[in-house]
């Protein structure tokens, strides 16, 4: 129950706290800080969250689950339990319309809104007029009144980056505090910009410095298959993210040895610095090492030229015959088998020795890309003959001989969900059916409005005995159904595990030879 004709109120002008520097520049030691009246707190009526399956709940219903790794990661990082955790995103979904509409009646006077409480059990609307405090209280949030609307505090930033964005001393970090109603700008040298600032006009009472070593910087992820460049117009791929065994410090990616020399810079696929190669060796081997700064982050990913990912698990070579996926930034994602090992291959600047046999096709740009079969790095990409618009064989050098030979480990992610036992018993998805040959399946039904998270997806196909039967994961991409992982052997049993990107995903079943029952067994996230 809400109890009567109560709400809370905050006329702020001016706050400061602690190291909380002024633009008139405050010193941190004994400080007075402004003393904020007395807040009379709001009873808030709270929405209660609907029991499960409830009919006639108030509010906009949830729309979408949330996955297992988000529940799990705020658990972890909000310091909550599981109740709490759903309890906050209920409360968040069904108080954001409260203040959708808020923001609207209040148009100038809105003065920015924010949760409060473990579970944001309560919406705080700030607003520049005392008159608003019963229709704000009317929704069940808290009214605060404030000197100045988001509006205005907008303008001002506006006017604040325009003085100070490039300027050495102009702060790391600029943004408009709504809770504290005013600008706050961190920075490394306070006192020289809160001088600026006043040299530039600002507000004294709304704009506020604060001492902080904080210096973002971009961050990009580090995959492979993801262009890198060398110099002005040389491009190559990046294969395996890497860190030195003795020095987790040193982080980054294997590539090919012809991409570049020791001591060469190189750019990311954004054509930001990205690192330097440590080591390179060409003819004879055709590896690098690269090591990046500390913007980009080594993930256990290829790209799998569709939207996903492929993760790194090992580097358990493929035996001859076993299929491999080549990911580089010229042709993409394309797949074939691996035909030879220790191939000797001549180029026209040496001789390269130990290299595998492939008979998947590549680009120029593709040099230095990941070979992948399952989730298992094989080795980057060399060279070869042909190209992906006629077919062709290409070479790679294998993985293990580059992390030995630098003294590294494979980055690499957790493997994904044991695949079940031979009768595809034990997957949480299970469908059953008969097919006649050269007919398929789409699994599960109406999955074209079925989603699931990102992560790893792992299914199991069963077919009769003596048959060919085919298994194909497939995407829906917005306009078709594009297939983005394939177990097409001889036999009747398939398996495939696949890492991709949150989305709608089906499973083909094929007979390609024979007829008769199936079993399908699956995990998604």
């Amino acid at each position: 129950m809400r109890a009567p004709g109560r709400f809370s109120i905050s006329h702020r002008h001016v706050i400061t706290a602690g190291c909380l520097l002024a633009v008139t520049v405050l010193a941190c030691t004994a400080v007075p800080v402004a003393a904020r009246p007395p807040v009379a707190q709001a009873a808030t009526a709270r929405i209660p969250a609907a029991p499960a399956g409830a009919a006639g709940a108030a509010g906009p219903p949830v729309t979408g689950a949330p996955s297992e790794g988000m529940l799990q990661a705020l658990q972890r990082d909000l310091g909550l339990t599981r109740e709490q955790v759903q309890a906050r995103l209920l409360n968040e979904a069904r108080l954001a319309p409260v203040e959708a509409k808020l923001r609207r009646r209040l148009g100038a006077r809105f003065g920015g809104s924010w949760f409060t409480g473990k579970t944001a059990g309560s919406l705080v609307v700030a607003t520049t007029s005392a008159a608003d405090i019963p229709a704000v209280v009317a929704t069940g949030a808290r009214a605060e009144v404030v000197g100045a609307s988001l509006y205005e505090l907008t303008m001002l930033k506006r006017r604040l980056d325009a003085a100070m964005a490039s300027h050495g001393h102009g702060g790391s970090v600029r943004y408009v505090d709504v809770k504290g109603n005013r600008i706050v700008v961190l920075s490394a040298t306070p006192v020289a910009t809160a001088n600026l600032a006043k040299a530039a006009g600002m507000d004294t009472e709304k704009v506020v410095v604060v001492a902080s070593s904080e210096r973002p910087r971009p961050l990009y992820d580090l995959k492979g298959g993801d262009p890198y460049y060398i110099g002005v117009t040389s491009r190559c791929s990046v294969g395996f993210a890497a860190i030195d065994a003795t020095d987790p410090a040193e982080r980054g990616f294997v590539s090919a040895g012809h991409c570049g020399q020791q001591g060469r810079l190189t750019n990311g696929f954004n054509r930001a610095p990205q690192g330097v190669f440590q080591g390179s060796s060409f003819p004879v081997d055709d590896y690098a090492w690269i090591t990046v700064n500390e913007n980009w982050t080594p993930t256990p990913a290829v790209d799998d030229g569709g939207g996903g990912v492929v993760s790194v698990t090992g580097a358990r070579v493929a035996i001859e015959g076993a299929s491999v996926c080549r990911s580089g930034s010229s042709s993409d994602f394309h797949c074939g088998v691996v035909q030879q090992r220790d191939t000797s291959v001549t180029y026209s600047q040496g001789a390269v020795f130990g290299l595998t046999r492939t008979d998947v096709c590549a680009d120029p740009g593709d040099s230095g890309g990941a070979f992948i079969s399952a989730d298992q790095a094989q080795g980057v990409t060399s060279g070869g003959s042909g190209g992906c618009s006629v077919g062709g064989i290409t070479y790679f050098q294998p993985v293990g001989e580059i992390l030995t030979a630098y003294g590294l480990t494979l980055v690499t992610a957790a493997p994904g969900p044991p695949p079940a036992p031979d009768t595809c018993a034990g997957f949480p998805n299970a469908f059953t059916g008969t097919l006649a040959t050269g007919r398929s399946a789409y699994l599960p039904r109406g999955s074209r409005y079925r989603r699931s998270a990102a992560g790893t997806r792992s299914a199991c196909l069963k077919g009769p005995e003596g048959g060919d039967f085919d298994l194909y994961l497939q995407r829906w991409n917005g306009a078709s159904w594009s297939t983005v992982a394939t177990a097409d052997g001889p036999a009747p049993d398939e398996r495939i595990t696949y890492t991709g990107t949150a989305g709608r995903y089906r499973y083909r079943v094929t007979a390609t030879a024979g007829s008769g029952a199936y079993t399908l067994g699956f995990w998604a996230p």
